[in-house]
C-alpha cells in the first residue's frame, strides 16, 4: 500500500490494465499509432552509487536515507532535441515493416539507455500560454519547416513570422475544426449533454479536433505515429488482417459508444476520384467494412457527407446470439480482457461483463455528476469501495490546497499541461478540475488496475511502467506529480533513469511535485541537481515526519554543443 489512506494494495505479479473504456472513438484519414506487443524486460532497482535494491515497504529505517554520490549529468547531442527512446527512428532499422511493427514500442536495453539531458532547440522559448496556446505556438520551439511545407495546403499550420499559426484545419476538414465538430455533433446530440465526456483520436495531426472539443466539455487522448507517413496505410493493411484493428476499437469503446470514421471509403461515391482509386474497389471497401462492424453488434447511427457514425451495442444480445463458428469469434476464458499492456493485439470479440449494468452508455452520470460518483467499476479494485473513493477524493482536495502553496503557478495560466504519474482514482485531477489544466492520469502496469474508475469519472488516462520511456515528446508537461512511486517501485526501476525521463518530458521552467518517504527524498534532490533541477524540501498538508513534498523546478538552458551522441 501507499498508505493508509485507503490506496489500494500494489500487485507485483500483474502486468495488466483494464480497457480504456473510451465512448467516442475517431479516425480522420487513415492515420494512428499501434500499441507495442511484446513483454518488455523488468529492470532492478540500482543505486547510482551501487547499493542493493531495496524492496518496497513503509517501515524504512527511522534515521538515515538513500545516500547519492554527487553527479552531474553531461548534455545529450543537439540531435537528440526531439529524442524518444522507445519510438526512436534510429532503432526502426532493427525492426521489419511487417504491419508496420517499426512504429511499435521498442524500448532500448538498459545498456543502451542514455544518461544524458536532452537539450531544447536553440532559440527556445517559455511556451506561449493557454488558451492563446491553442491558436499560435513559437516555430523555435519546433523548428521544422518540413511540416508546414507538407501540411499548409490542408490547413493544419501556417508560419507566420516567429510563430506556426494553426488554422483549425486537417485532412478532413481544411475548412475548419470547428465546422467539423458541429456537424458531428448534429449526428450525435450526445455530445452537447454531457453524455459523450470522453474520447480517442487515432492519427490526430496536430490536434485540432481535440484542441475544439475542450471548449465543448470534452477531453480527448489524442494518438499519432511517430512522424512517419507510412503509418497511414496502417488502416488498409489492419482489413487484410481479419479486421483486428476495429476488434481492438470494440474493446475500449464503453457499450453504446461511438465510433466516428471520416475519409474513405465514405462518400465514396463522390470522393473516389481523388483517392487514386476506382469506386468498384471503394464500394468493396465500404461493403466489407460494414460486414465487419455488423458482426462486432455495432449499429449504423447517423451518416452525412463525409461522415458516418456507428454505435456498439448498448447490452449483450446480440452477442449471445452469434453463433459459435462465426467470424469474429468471441473470446474465450483463457483471455484476459482487460489485459493492454504488452498485449498482442486479439482477433476476438471481447464482451462486455454483464454484470456491470451502469457502465453503459445511457447508464453512467452526466458530466459533471459522474466526477465525484462513485463508479460501479471500483468494485474490480482490490479494497475499492463507495468509502475508500471519497475518502480519497477528500484526501486530494486538501492535498492540491496545500500544493498551491508551495507551487504558487499551479492554478493559474502559467501551468496547462499536467501529468500525474501515478495515479489511483484520479483524485488529483480531480481536485483541479476547476483549474485551468489539462491532466494525463497515470496508472502504473505494476500497481492495481484502476484505469476503468479514472474513465468512469470522466477523466482520461493510461497505463505505464516507469522503467520504460513514456511515449511522448520531450518538453510535453509544465507540471509532474508523483506519490510514492518509489517507495512502491524502487526494487524494479532504478532512481535515475526515472528522473532522467522526468526530466525529457518537462519543459524547461516546468515544475516537479514528488510525495514520498523521507528516505527517497535526500537522494531525488541529489540526482536533481545533477540534472540542473532547483530542488527544496517542505512538510507535507499534515506534517507528516515520514513522508515529505519535494519541490523542484527545471531551469532553461541551451546545448553547449558538447553533447554526447
Amino acid at each position: 500500500m501507499k498508505g493508509n489512506d485507503g490506496k489500494p494494495i500494489t500487485q507485483s505479479e500483474k502486468c495488466r490494465i483494464v480497457p480504456m473504456t473510451i465512448i467516442f472513438v475517431l479516425l480522420c484519414g487513415f492515420s494512428f499509432y499501434m500499441g507495442g506487443i511484446f513483454c518488455s524486460e523488468r529492470n532492478r532497482f540500482l543505486f547510482i552509487n551501487g547499493q542493493k535494491s531495496l524492496e518496497p515497504s513503509k517501515n524504512f529505517p527511522s534515521v538515515g536515507s538513500v545516500q547519492i554520490k554527487s553527479i552531474s549529468f553531461p548534455e545529450c547531442g543537439v540531435d537528440y532535441q526531439d529524442y524518444t527512446p522507445c519510438t526512436d527512428p534510429r532503432r526502426w532499422r532493427k525492426y521489419g515493416s511487417y504491419r508496420l511493427t517499426l512504429l511499435e514500442r521498442h524500448c532500448p536495453p538498459i545498456f543502451e539507455r542514455k544518461e544524458c539531458l536532452v537539450p531544447p532547440p536553440d532559440g527556445y522559448k517559455p511556451p506561449i500560454r493557454w488558451p492563446k496556446s491553442r491558436d499560435e505556438c513559437w516555430y523555435r520551439n519546433v523548428p521544422y519547416d518540413w511540416i508546414n511545407k507538407q501540411k499548409s495546403n490542408q490547413h493544419w499550420l501556417k508560419k507566420e513570422g516567429e510563430k506556426f499559426l494553426f488554422p483549425g484545419g486537417g485532412t478532413m476538414f481544411p475548412n475548419g475544426v470547428g465546422e467539423y465538430v458541429d456537424k458531428m455533433q448534429d449526428l450525435i446530440p450526445e455530445m452537447k449533454d454531457g453524455t459523450v465526456r470522453t474520447a480517442i483520436d487515432t492519427g490526430c495531426g496536430v490536434a485540432s479536433w481535440g484542441g475544439d472539443l475542450l471548449d465543448r466539455g470534452i477531453l480527448t487522448v489524442s494518438l499519432a505515429p511517430r512522424d512517419n507517413h507510412e503509418a497511414q496505410v496502417q488502416f488498409a493493411l489492419e482489413r487484410e488482417f481479419g479486421g483486428i484493428y476495429l476488434l481492438e476499437i470494440h474493446r475500449i469503446l464503453r457499450p453504446g459508444g461511438f465510433w466516428v470514421l471520416s475519409g474513405p471509403p465514405i462518400n465514396y461515391k463522390r470522393r473516389w476520384r481523388g483517392w487514386n482509386t476506382t469506386m468498384e474497389e471503394q464500394r468493396s471497401d465500404y461493403e466489407k467494412l460494414e460486414e465487419l462492424l455488423k458482426s462486432l453488434c455495432f449499429k449504423m447511427y447517423n451518416k452525412k457527407g463525409d461522415i458516418a457514425v456507428w454505435q456498439k451495442s448498448l447490452d449483450n444480445n446480440c452477442y449471445n446470439k452469434l453463433a459459435r463458428d462465426t467470424y469474429p469469434p468471441k473470446c474465450d476464458d483463457s483471455l484476459e480482457p482487460d489485459s493492454a499492456w504488452y498485449t498482442p493485439l486479439r482477433a476476438c470479440i471481447v464482451v462486455p461483463d454483464s454484470k456491470f449494468k451502469k457502465s453503459g452508455l445511457t447508464s453512467i452520470p452526466k458530466w459533471p455528476e459522474r466526477l465525484h460518483t462513485t463508479p460501479e467499476r471500483i468494485s474490480m479494485v482490490h479494497r475499492g469501495s463507495a468509502s475508500s473513493f471519497k475518502h480519497d477524493d477528500s484526501t486530494w482536495k486538501k492535498r492540491i490546497e496545500h500544493y498551491k502553496k508551495l507551487v504558487p503557478d499551479l492554478g493559474t495560466d502559467k501551468i496547462r499541461n499536467v501529468m500525474d504519474m501515478n495515479t489511483v482514482y484520479g483524485g488529483f485531477a480531480a481536485a483541479l478540475i476547476n483549474d485551468p489544466v489539462w491532466v494525463m492520469n497515470v496508472v502504473s502496469s505494476y500497481a492495481t488496475n484502476t484505469l476503468p474508475v479514472v474513465y468512469d469519472r470522466g477523466l482520461i488516462g493510461t497505463l505505464h511502467d516507469w522503467c520504460e520511456a513514456f511515449s511522448t515528446y520531450p518538453r510535453t508537461y509544465d507540471l509532474l506529480h508523483l506519490d510514492a512511486l518509489f517507495t512502491a517501485e524502487s526494487h524494479r526501476c532504478e532512481m535515475k533513469y526515472v528522473l532522467l525521463e522526468m526530466d525529457r518530458i518537462l519543459r524547461p521552467n516546468g515544475h516537479v511535485i514528488i510525495r514520498e518517504h523521507d528516505y527517497f527524498v535526500d537522494g531525488i534532490a541529489a540526482i536533481g541537481k545533477g540534472m540542473r533541477w532547483e530542488c527544496h524540501k517542505e512538510k507535507t498538508e499534515k506534517g507528516d515526519e515520514m513522508m515529505k513534498v519535494l519541490i523542484c523546478q527545471k531551469k532553461l538552458w541551451y546545448a553547449s554543443n558538447k553533447g554526447l551522441r
